[in-house]
Parts: structure tokens; sequence; C-alpha cells
């Protein structure tokens, strides 16, 4: 326990005492500005912890737009997470679980940038599948990476081990929902493991995404 506060604390002071600057290299694909938790449509809010926090599903072409990649057509659905904290005190999200869990009480973990590009290597935009290809040779490690997924997850992925007292920290996590025709309706957002400044476990958030 010591030593998750040890550590808590030292990333609290490096986000206070150095900032980090991201920068942009296209406009179109910038996040857009998050507000307070409780100004989005679905949200969970703790008013004796002093923490809200919201999810915005980008469940529309036009809203995931904004990435490079096109992850609805290939099954993932990216949902922006948007933590308030409205106290005086900085919470941690270093053992944070946030799982979507479906109508039918499935729990689907956010996805990787490796589980997205294994599904571009086998799923069709169309809804098809492709046929699998040449076996690579032995050894080969090149050519792996998909350049648009890796790039939308540093840029859009949430990061933030710690939200500073009176401050929102945003930011997205992509979900598969492969095979589900309407996977927001009776789907909610589970948020286990959220600590306090002193290393206490928050209540769970809980967070419904048919609104």
């Amino acid at each position: 326990m010591l030593r998750r506060c040890v550590l808590f604390l030292w990333l609290v002071a490096a986000l206070l005492l150095g900032p980090v600057v991201v920068s942009f290299a296209h406009a179109e694909h910038a996040p857009p500005p998050a507000g307070v938790a409780t100004s989005y449509r679905a949200f969970d809010q703790h008013p004796a912890e002093q923490v809200a926090i919201a999810a915005d599903p980008y469940n529309t072409p036009d809203k995931a737009s904004i990435f490079r990649f096109k992850y609805l057509q290939y099954g993932f659905m990216p949902i922006r997470i948007i933590v308030t904290n409205n106290g005086d005190k900085p919470i941690s999200l270093i053992d944070a679980r946030i799982n979507l869990i479906t109508a039918a009480g499935d729990k689907i973990p956010a996805a990787t940038p490796e589980e997205v590009e294994r599904r571009i290597g086998v799923k069709r935009p169309d809804g098809g599948y492709k046929l699998p290809g040449p076996l690579p040779r032995i050894g080969n490690k090149s050519g792996t990476k998909n350049k648009d997924v890796d790039e939308d997850f540093h840029t859009f992925e949430y990061a933030a081990v710690a939200v500073e007292a009176h401050t929102t920290r945003a930011g997205f996590l992509f979900y598969d929902v492969d095979g589900l025709a309407n996977p927001l309706e009776g789907a909610k957002l589970n948020l286990r493991m959220l600590r306090n400044a002193e290393g206490k476990e928050l209540f769970y958030f809980e967070i419904p995404l048919d609104k």
C-alpha cells in the first residue's frame, strides 16, 4: 500500500510540475474539447466522493470521423471517458478497470491496438472476412503495425493515471462490439478500482449507455 501511495504521489507531482504538451499534426484528428462530466448525457456522479464520470459513445460515422481509422466498420466502438474531480485531492486510475457491460451481461474490456490490428487482418470493411494469405516467414518482425491505429491510440487513448483536484481529464477507449446489432441498447460502462489520495477504493461507477 505504501509503495502504491508513493508511486501515486510521484505521478501527481510530475503532472503538476511538468505538464505534458501534446501537438497534433492534423487539426481534423484533434480530440474535441472536453466539458465537465455532468454536462454529458450519460454520467454517474458520487457527490460524497466529489467525482463524476461520463461516457460519450462515438457510434456514428460523423462523430467517429475525428479518427484516422474507421473503427466502426471493423466492429470497434470508441467511447470517450470524461473524469471530473471536484474534490481537493487527486484521485488515481492506476488500477482502474473500465469495462463495457452488454445488455446480456457480457463484460467487454477495452481493446488494445494489437487486437484492432488483428481484426484488420481478417475482416473486410463490408463485414465479410478475408481468406487467410500465405503464412509469414519465421522470424519476420516487420510490417505488422497499422500506422493509423498506432497514431490514433497515441493521440486519443485515455492515459491519465491521476486526475488532480478540481480538474477534468478525458480520453477514448475502444470496445469490440462486433456482432452486436445494437451495442448500446441496455448496455452500461462499469468503472472500478479508482482510488483516492489515501489509496482507498472509491465506490464503483455505472454509466448507462442507452440514453
